[in-house]
């Protein structure tokens, strides 16, 4: 029972925002994160995120990411070294024609956990050595996020829960402030291995700021 109701919300919410992004330009991010535990301590990261700035057929940007990482201790703390892949379509001045661009991204991350009962938190930090065309950018980014299950007392098999992370971004020369992401949603955790969310981001740049929805698998492998 509690699975039919977290899916069906979940559904709902979905289908609501998707109505609503139809007449709003409400943005789509389609995100997989997967996880995969190797000999020694080791992991493999890889995510793929499909980024639209409409619910769908309007690709702003295609962002592969993998990596290797060394778990420091049981769950709680991890370095990882790895590679992006990031394609983008951004518009030009005066919004009717795009232009397309690609980067090639090196990033080096501590994570850290820390479980209280029913609340999750996670911290990552994150240095991001960015090649584009012509151009070297150092980035740091600060990544904060707090889960609390709903209707289990830990994290267990069918746990409904809620979701939350804010996420700062800082450039490593002039004009320090990159964004900062913000991001409420709702998710079902199947098993160990499989739990799913969706929730709405609000990414704030320079200039302005943009809403986006966003559907979110995560795999244990």
């Amino acid at each position: 029972m509690i699975r039919i109701f977290a899916i069906s919300f979940l559904f709902t919410v979905a289908i609501s925002n998707i109505s609503f992004s139809q007449t709003s330009n409400y943005g789509n991010w389609m995100i997989y994160f997967g996880n995969m535990n190797l000999p020694k301590k080791f992991n493999w990261h890889h995510e793929v995120q499909y980024r639209n700035y409409n619910i769908a057929g309007d690709l702003e940007q295609l962002l592969l990411r993998t990596g290797i990482g060394y778990n420091l201790s049981e769950n709680n703390n991890n370095v990882l070294l790895g590679y992006g892949f990031i394609y983008s379509e951004p518009y030009l001045l005066g919004g009717i024609q795009k232009d397309y661009t690609s980067e090639h991204r090196i990033y080096q991350q501590f994570i850290t956990k820390q479980n209280f009962g029913r609340v999750a938190i996670q911290h990552r930090y994150r240095i991001e050595e960015r090649f584009l065309k012509d151009n070297f950018k150092l980035r740091f980014r600060y990544f904060l996020s707090c889960n609390v299950a709903l209707n289990h007392k830990s994290f267990l098999k069918n746990t409904l829960y809620f979701a939350a992370y804010n996420e700062i971004f800082i450039n490593g020369k002039a004009n320090y402030f990159d964004r900062n992401r913000l991001y409420l949603g709702l998710g079902f955790k199947f098993s160990d291995k499989i739990k799913v969310e969706v929730g709405s981001l609000n990414q704030l740049v320079t200039g302005g700021s943009r809403n986006q929805l966003n559907l979110i698998c995560f795999v244990n492998l």
